[in-house]
């Protein structure tokens, strides 16, 4: 894989992480890249304008984690794809993997499912854990985690609410990262400008919540984007708290729910800004 900047890539047993910032303008067109091919323009309104070269040969999948859950018991979540990491999935995963092909030139690959414990976890720079106010990490996956990250790569978590689920995250991840601080990523952090300009972070209702007429649950009243910073700077952890991205890629394309489009919209923004970065930084 080849491009302008350097990829975050496994090299002889090495996580390396792109540097540079991304270059952004508000115009209608955005260039696509097709194999074989030069840039073809696709019209779309206020997307930046994104250098030819910026992207060329980058690659990303999104990497669901699979992991062990302290419900797991409950009989609610006896079938597989009821339990709490695979919330919103394969739906979240597909509509966002077309959105992310269709407005850059990244090359998207299929989504896939692994654990920690897979061998396949150092062939990508960017994974995804769900509801991780139900985590539970295994004594052999902490290790694991922390390589990871440290080597250059990045997780994200998503859809987790108010100050119970809150302090048993911080807990899960103290134990990946002890000692690291957890900051806030205000809008002035390149995350919120290096592909969409995001002016605040948003709070993405979960289906429910938004039937019951409100953004907010489980106590979780302001949506915060916070991180855990390598001693680099780069954001390696990064925390959407307060909010249900994957909800708005899911019920995306749900025609019998309109007034939600404005949450997918704000959902799809936010986290293509948070994969350039991850994959640029």
């Amino acid at each position: 894989m080849e491009g302008s900047g350097r990829l975050q890539q496994r090299v002889n047993g090495r996580c390396w992480r792109g540097a540079g910032a991304c270059c952004y303008a508000t115009i209608v067109i955005v260039l696509v890249w097709t194999a074989g091919t030069r840039f073809l323009p696709f019209v779309h309104a206020q997307v930046p304008v994104i250098s030819a070269d910026r992207f060329a040969g980058l690659e990303w999948t999104f990497v669901r984690i699979r992991y062990q859950s302290q419900s797991a018991n409950e009989v609610r979540f006896q079938r597989s794809w009821n339990a709490p990491w695979a919330i919103d999935a394969p739906a979240a995963e597909q509509n966002l993997s077309r959105r992310l092909k269709t407005v850059t030139a990244i090359q998207v690959k299929d989504p896939i499912v692994i654990t920690l414990n897979d061998e396949r976890l150092w062939e990508y720079p960017w994974i995804y854990i769900v509801e991780p106010g139900n985590l539970h990490l295994q004594e052999e996956e902490v290790p694991r985690l922390r390589e990871f990250l440290l080597r250059g790569g990045t997780l994200t978590f998503d859809d987790f609410h108010g100050p119970l689920e809150w302090e048993h995250f911080v807990k899960e991840i103290g134990r990946v990262l002890p000692g690291r601080e957890i900051v806030d990523l205000e809008p002035d952090h390149p995350i919120f400008s290096c592909f969409y300009t995001v002016e605040r972070y948003p709070q993405i209702p979960g289906l429910g919540a938004f039937f019951s007429g409100r953004t907010w649950e489980k106590g979780g009243f302001v949506p915060r984007l916070r991180a855990i910073l390598d001693d680099d700077g780069r954001a390696m952890v990064l925390i959407n708290w307060n909010t249900d991205m994957g909800d708005g890629w899911e019920w995306s394309n749900a025609e019998e729910y309109p007034g939600f489009i404005q949450y997918t919209r704000q959902a799809y923004r936010m986290i293509i800004n948070e994969i350039i970065y991850a994959l640029t930084h």
